[in-house]
């Protein structure tokens, strides 16, 4: 199963209103500008007055927030074709809002004022100035967000490019080292490699299952198999890790390439590399190990590679995920970390 990197196929530059933290801090900041609104002409430090202003702007403030969230919540899906559109319904939606509880309260008599028209201009002022700019922070703040999402995108297309080559190469010497003697796997080796390459192909935005991850790793490792023989020991420790949990594509089979490459490989006699899963419950931990040749200085195809993928981890999770490197004097360690996220949580969580 292959799953697109989250990014909202919402096109509506509007918060969800539906959204329980969205309306927690809806709900926050009215609170915060009522505060403001009773403090700020403030003459005699009445507390009795403070409080009792206070209540009743509260009170105003948080029904229109409330009211025009809750509409905005129900005609959601009608929005999202037109951003203009939803600015324009949106604005016109609160300032409807305003009125119709301002009537409320005139009805009710819970104005100090005396006169309706200046009670709602005066109300109908302050909602149009406070909607207007907010619209305009959610709309600027939209407009990020997508260029940054594209700029996230296109670097993650192009550290991809830059890991795919090396395995396809040594597949395809492979290939050509079977293809007279041993032409029954050198097919083999052809259909392990399609299934690669086709995989290396596929669109970078994508998380896949840990399961799914194993099986390109594990065509990797039977075309090396091939051509390392004996060489090339294997101990795998993934049991703990969920089948489900969702990685980006091509982590760990560059990890397996850097350890064949620059550790087995070099060694006459070759050597072991051991795959260990670590899961608590929130966090994942990839380590792979290998034998290094305690002659042999790191290649720099090892470092850049292990950069590459790094700075994938980064665009993917952020500081939620991390890359470190042990390096003794015959052994060489990478710990990937990554968060645990399942398809539920890709499918639900939309923020």
């Amino acid at each position: 199963m292959n799953t697109p990197i989250k990014s909202s196929d919402d096109n509506l530059f509007l918060p969800n209103s539906c959204d329980v933290y969205t309306v927690f801090l809806g709900i926050l900041v009215t609170e915060l500008l009522a505060f403001v609104f009773v403090l700020v002409p403030l003459t005699d430090w009445d507390y009795t007055k403070i409080v009792t202003d206070l209540a009743m702007v509260s009170l105003f403030m948080q029904w229109v927030t409330l009211g025009s969230m809750g509409l905005l919540c129900l005609i959601r899906r009608w929005l999202s074709h037109n951003n203009n559109m939803a600015a324009f319904i949106s604005y016109l939606l609160i300032l409807m809002m305003t009125w119709l509880i301002t009537e409320i309260a005139w009805q009710l008599n819970l104005s100090s004022s005396n006169h309706y028209l200046l009670f709602l201009g005066r109300n109908l002022g302050i909602s149009a100035i406070i909607s207007a700019i907010a619209l305009r922070y959610f709309y600027v703040q939209f407009q990020w967000k997508k260029e940054t999402d594209a700029n996230a995108n296109s670097r993650a297309q192009a550290l991809q490019a830059r890991i795919r080559p090396h395995f396809l190469f040594n597949s395809m010497n492979t290939i050509a080292s079977l293809i007279r003697f041993q032409p029954e796997k050198a097919e083999y080796v052809v259909e392990e490699f399609a299934e690669l390459f086709r995989a290396s192909l596929t669109d970078t935005k994508t998380f896949v299952t840990f399961k799914k991850e194993l099986t390109l790793c594990q065509q990797y490792l039977d075309i090396e198999a091939l051509r390392l023989a004996e060489r090339l020991q294997l101990v795998w420790k993934v049991d703990n890790i969920p089948e489900d949990a969702l990685i980006p594509l091509f982590s760990l089979q560059p990890l397996l390439e850097n350890a064949i490459y620059h550790g087995i490989q070099p060694l006459e006699e070759g050597g072991t590399v051991t795959i260990c899963g670590l899961f608590d419950g929130k966090q994942i931990q990839l380590i792979v190990e290998n034998p290094l040749a305690a002659s042999l200085s790191p290649h720099q195809g090892n470092r850049i590679a292990q950069k590459n993928i790094q700075q994938r981890l980064l665009v993917f999770y952020g500081n939620q995920a991390k890359l470190s490197v042990q390096r003794k004097t015959d052994t060489y360690r990478v710990i990937m970390s990554l968060p645990y996220k399942n398809e539920y949580d890709e499918n639900s969580y939309r923020r």
